[in-house]
């Protein structure tokens, strides 16, 4: 197969931990060809499809030098077998853009994962209200009267903005109120911006799992993000500790509901963060961990992706 992946620049990737570089890898030991791109080279233009000028690369094993340029070139997305967006947050306008040249890409004849229109329809903080009884006590309000009410019901809580990545953005307020209306003002922008509030679960001290759902079945391994002192933020970015852990019971319950559904809607790949019992929130433009999760159990998540692209385009 010739695959193109649409991503950030190789020259960023860190080859110890990027699942996108795992991927790479796993394809090319399959004997699939690899290509690479950025979103901002893919152009559409009247009376021509959708193309890219894109990198033809050979993954060369070294943990430096990792990989060798054999060629530039514009191809259009239709002619490879599987274009894979793995472009890192943000979804901000140009990541929306992107999606609409991807779909245009869909509409002559390129299969592109995860699907353009399902990256749009599931906002990772925003897809987890169509799974109330997966998810703790959550609210999503312009309203700083509605977080002030939360939080006097709830006394303590998890404020995010919809479009943070990485731990940015996040805070926690206890019941003693500090800061409150301070981070409101913050976040809500005066009433601009939409903020997502959620009762902070204690057993966020065990971590934050990511679980993996790939072609609509959980990895039998999730990574438990771990924070760091006094950091509440458990992303990797912001400093917490990774710790590959096999499913519990219902991280297994989670994904098995939530699998097929995603997987029905064009997304081949998702994360899904778990606290204790409660779905936090749905990772679908670039979920991670794979590289933890094998070198801690040996559980070769890259293989079983690409396992997953080859079935699905049978």
């Amino acid at each position: 197969m010739n695959i193109l992946f649409a991503a950030d620049p190789l020259e960023s990737f860190k080859t110890y931990k990027d699942t996108t570089f795992a991927m790479m890898r796993e394809a090319q030991r399959r004997g699939h060809r690899v290509s690479a791109c950025e979103p901002q080279d893919i152009m559409w233009q009247r009376g021509a499809p959708v193309t890219a000028q894109l990198r033809d690369i050979t993954l060369t094993g070294d943990a430096t030098d990792w990989f060798e340029e054999t060629g530039t070139r514009r191809a259009a997305l239709k002619d490879f077998d599987a274009v894979l967006m793995r472009k890192d947050p943000p979804f901000d306008s140009e990541y929306f853009y992107a999606t609409h040249l991807l779909e245009q890409a869909e509409r002559e004849g390129a299969r592109v994962f995860n699907k353009p229109r399902a990256l749009r329809d599931h906002p990772e903080k925003l897809a987890i209200l169509e799974f109330p009884q997966f998810i703790g006590p959550t609210l999503v309000t312009r309203s700083a009267d509605d977080i002030r009410r939360f939080h006097a019901e709830h006394q303590d809580i998890i404020l995010k903005p919809l479009d943070g990545m990485g731990g940015m953005g996040i805070f926690r307020v206890g019941p003693d109120g500090m800061n409150l209306g301070s981070i409101i003002e913050t976040l809500n922008r005066e009433g601009a911006q939409s903020v997502m509030v959620q009762k902070f679960l204690p057993e966020i001290v065990d971590g934050d799992k990511r679980v993996l759902v790939i072609g609509g079945k959980p990895v039998p391994f999730c990574l438990a993000r771990i924070p760091q002192g006094s950091e509440v933020r458990v992303y990797l970015a912001a400093g917490g500790f990774g710790v590959a852990r096999p499913l519990s019971s219902r991280d297994r319950e989670i994904g098995e509901a939530l699998g097929p559904i995603l997987a029905a809607r064009g997304l081949l790949l998702a994360g899904v963060d778990v606290i204790g019992d409660c779905v936090t929130e749905i990772n679908v433009t670039s979920p991670t961990c794979f590289q933890e999760i094998f070198d801690q159990t040996g559980c070769d998540v890259a293989a079983l992706f690409i396992d997953a692209l080859e079935q699905a385009l049978v």
